[in-house]
């Protein structure tokens, strides 16, 4: 079963976005490690390697995810992971635009970004795209090794 992190990070205490990704996750058929609310990064990357999680979910709903996530993927390049990293939410006070929101957090290191009205549906469909593509990799570059 593929473990995924789930969490809001930062000051944020909105609940119920990740209940509702926790067992849509769950119903997908992913073992869900939902650390709940006011999470810190270092939380997020530590639970990811006690797990040996594939996937990384932050929710935010507060709009202040850009400075929560600052050096986000930095510190996970620090602790030696690689792993498929979502964000969703409303990311930003006052987004005039998601796409110039999306494109920060991208440019951040996030694999995938979505905004507070995405279904879940798409989320799981995404990431196990994700997933699939990564095991692919890897297993290219096995036999890569192996030749």
């Amino acid at each position: 079963m593929r473990t995924v992190i789930l969490g809001v990070i930062g000051s944020d205490a909105h609940v119920v976005g990740i209940t509702i990704l926790e067992r849509a996750f769950e119903a997908a058929g992913f073992e869900v490690v939902n650390l709940g609310v006011q999470t810190s990064q270092s939380e997020f990357i530590e639970a990811a390697a006690e797990h040996d999680a594939e996937a990384i979910l932050v929710s935010s709903l507060y709009g202040h995810a850009e400075q929560d996530c600052q050096d986000f993927h930095r510190a996970m390049d620090e602790a030696g992971l690689d792993v498929t990293t979502y964000i969703g939410g409303n990311l930003a006070v006052g987004q005039d635009s998601f796409d110039e929101t999306r494109k920060t957090f991208r440019e951040m290191g996030f694999d995938r970004v979505f905004d507070s009205e995405t279904d879940p549906q798409e989320a799981i469909e995404a990431l196990k795209a994700d997933l699939g593509h990564r095991s692919r990799e890897a297993a290219s570059e096995r036999t890569r090794l192996r030749s």
